[in-house]
């Protein structure tokens, strides 16, 4: 019942997208607004039935319907309720549906902002881009996707084999998978009206308008998508770090690149009318590389604990990635006259020169990422030889990019447009200057060393001080003149111009973090040894006494977790316990990592393995500097994402 019901809801989708094209597409040539209202209201039809095949979904899984062959991979009697819901996300095909409704919810919002321009071209042709989207995902799920196919055999199964252990040993993937997805599929907008501004030849800076915040959206789901992602390493996989340059890891980061430059270089469209195919190409660029990421991810050409399982739709994935590529360059070229722009760079002291100089750093960056994520790929294609690009590669050299992103980050802001003297700009950024030398020479006392990591100290507080500078003369300046107590007077202000302020909140986050991938990268000390019962091992100022194990064990799984006595310079912190899980469909245990977290540092704990014939554990003890600041830094970064999207407003009371 489930499975015909769930079918039946994706074709309708399917269909309703496919007429919907139709429909807006004649309604467009023939100017005739009755067809072109009629498709779009297939949006809502789409939408309905991509609803109705993710209720249905959910219910074949909470109910354990072990006759639809997604059910009976992903689920078993044994996994509790949460991973039970999540494993709609857990494999290939239910990603694939999970992406269909949200890219729908993502059309039916716009659909909804645009109600009252419904017959604008730009619209309705952004919209028949949407569509046509829509559609080549849903007839993926009819087709190699299908997460309603039939387990087949006479006699149902009364259990199922479970969802990867992996995928079911944190909560954290109740929340990482979605919001990439949101990241992902939200970068359907922007690149939709993209593609209608070309067609329409409307290129100015109305369509960037148009998409500000669902660009604002997506980057920010796409944002904490990532810093979750990798909190989710840190907390699952054992190993210590949080960032290995996996290639579904760069999968996601590619996108996440190429829009931040987009979000930069808009700006220098609205205020200068520079850059606008510049701008279309990274729109572009970025819906590209999520549908490259796709691939990686769902079609089975990488091994990684990521990646899903080897499939039929990487070739699909593959032909529509090169009819988007070939398609929105034949478009570009096409409309390449019009596309000039009388806007000129006056100075290279200017904010526009500094958002350039931004933006072919970002460009750089991610084509290092996509070299090193997919040149392995094509020799293995080409060769059939196996070459791997580890972390030597992408940290020598996306390091120094790094440090320059940071050091534009610092000076960009306080840039006035068109050009500045140098007078104004000493007296911005001698102050931030002056802290950055400080810290990095107060960081070398305490006896840091490496280049990289004593600059982004430095940098950090430059761009920090430059940043709070900024708000404390706009506060003085706004409470001089309005006589405002210092609370509404920030108010106040942050209201007047969310952007700006917002911005810079996400440039604060941005700095936590660089400081914290430079501490936890750079002075990290990592120790690995063999206990037997009252043996201690001292790491750093912590000792780690091992007191013996315990063992449990559920429906789901079985686990031995080891106490460890926890001393810092002497005194008790607590008692932890890293464990090693045994599932009953797992090849191999999965251990999970116990984390002593504090402002400064994390003791990190894992087990290598639990007690063997002799009585002893391995255990690697980790001390991780400024690791929380990961985690703080993607919260401010999405808090600034929120600030972005308030409506802007000159007084909030009266």
């Amino acid at each position: 019942m489930l499975q015909t019901f769930g079918t039946f809801s994706l074709t309708l989708a399917a269909s309703s997208a496919f007429v919907g094209v139709c429909l807006l597409v004649l309604g467009i040539f023939r100017s005739d607004k009755t067809l072109a209202a009629y498709g779009r209201r297939c949006v809502w039809i789409t939408l309905g039935g991509s609803t109705a095949s993710i209720v249905a979904m959910e219910w074949a899984l909470n109910s354990h319907d072990y006759s639809i062959n997604y059910v009976f991979r992903n689920v078993a009697n044994a996994t509790p309720r949460l991973f039970t819901i999540t494993a709609l996300w857990g494999a290939l095909e239910g990603s694939i549906l999970l992406w269909g409704f949200v890219l729908m919810l993502y059309m039916a919002a716009t659909a909804l902002r645009f109600r009252s321009r419904a017959d604008d071209p730009i619209v309705a042709w952004a919209t028949v881009v949407q569509l046509l989207v829509a559609l080549f995902f849903f007839v993926l799920m009819l087709g190699p996707a299908d997460p309603f196919a039939a387990t087949g055999g006479i006699v149902t199964p009364l259990d199922g084999s479970g969802p990867n252990a992996l995928l079911q040993n944190h909560p954290l993937m109740a929340f990482h998978p979605p919001m990439l997805y949101a990241g992902y599929v939200g970068f359907t907008i922007p690149f939709s009206f993209a593609i209608a501004a070309l067609v329409t030849r409307r290129f100015g800076e109305g369509w960037l308008a148009d998409t500000r915040r669902a660009t604002l959206v997506a980057w920010g789901f796409l944002t904490s998508g990532i810093v979750l992602g990798a909190w989710w390493s840190y907390e699952v996989l054992g190993w210590g770090g949080y960032w290995a340059w996996d290639p579904v890891e760069n999968a996601s980061l590619l996108p996440w690149l190429t829009a931040t430059a987009f979000v930069h270089s808009v700006m220098v469209q609205e205020r200068r009318a520079m850059l606008r195919v510049w701008n279309l190409s990274l729109v572009i660029a970025t819906f590209a590389l999520t549908i490259l990421g796709t691939f990686l991810t769902r079609s089975g050409v990488i091994d990684s604990v990521h990646a899903f399982s080897e499939s039929d739709i990487g070739v699909w994935l593959l032909a529509f990635l090169g009819m988007v590529v070939v398609g929105s360059l034949a478009l570009i070229a096409w409309r390449g006259d019009s596309l000039r722009t009388p806007g000129r760079i006056d100075s290279p002291l200017s904010r526009e020169a500094a958002f350039l100089f931004n933006n072919l750093l970002f460009a750089g960056f991610a084509l290092v990422v996509l070299v090193g994520t997919v040149y392995p790929l094509l020799v293995e294609a080409l060769r059939d030889q196996r070459l791997t690009v580890g972390e030597p590669y992408f940290r020598s050299m996306t390091t120094p990019i790094g440090i320059a992103l940071l050091f534009l980050m610092a000076v960009a802001p306080v840039l006035p447009w068109r050009a500045t003297s140098t007078e104004v700009l000493r007296a911005r950024l001698l102050l931030p200057a002056v802290c950055g030398v400080l810290v990095m020479g107060s960081v070398v006392l305490l006896g840091g060393d490496g280049i990289a990591q004593v600059a982004a100290f430095g940098l950090g507080a430059f761009a920090s001080a430059g940043i709070l500078r900024n708000l404390w003369m706009s506060l003085r300046a706004r409470r001089r003149a309005h006589k405002e107590i210092l609370p509404l007077a920030l108010v106040r202000l942050v209201r007047g111009n969310p952007r700006v302020w917002g911005g810079l909140v996400v440039h604060l986050g941005v700095v936590a973090i660089a400081v914290a991938i430079a501490a936890s990268s750079g002075y990290t000390t990592r120790v690995e040894a063999q206990l037997e019962i009252d043996d201690s091992i001292t790491v750093r100022n912590y000792t780690v006494t091992y007191l013996g194990s315990v063992e449990s064990k559920s429906s789901q799984k079985q686990t031995v977790k080891a106490q460890l006595l926890i001393e810092e310079d002497g005194e008790k912190v607590g008692v932890y316990e890293p464990a090693i899980s045994s599932f009953p469909n797992a090849r191999s245990a999965i251990g999970t990592p116990s984390v002593v977290t504090s402002w400064r540092e994390d003791l990190y704990l894992s087990l290598a393995n639990s007690e063997d014939d002799q009585g002893k554990i391995g255990l690697t003890v980790s001390v991780n500097p400024l690791v929380l600041w990961l985690w703080i830094g993607g919260g401010v970064m999405a808090f600034g994402t929120l600030l972005c999207l308030l409506p802007k407003r000159r007084e909030v009371l009266e």
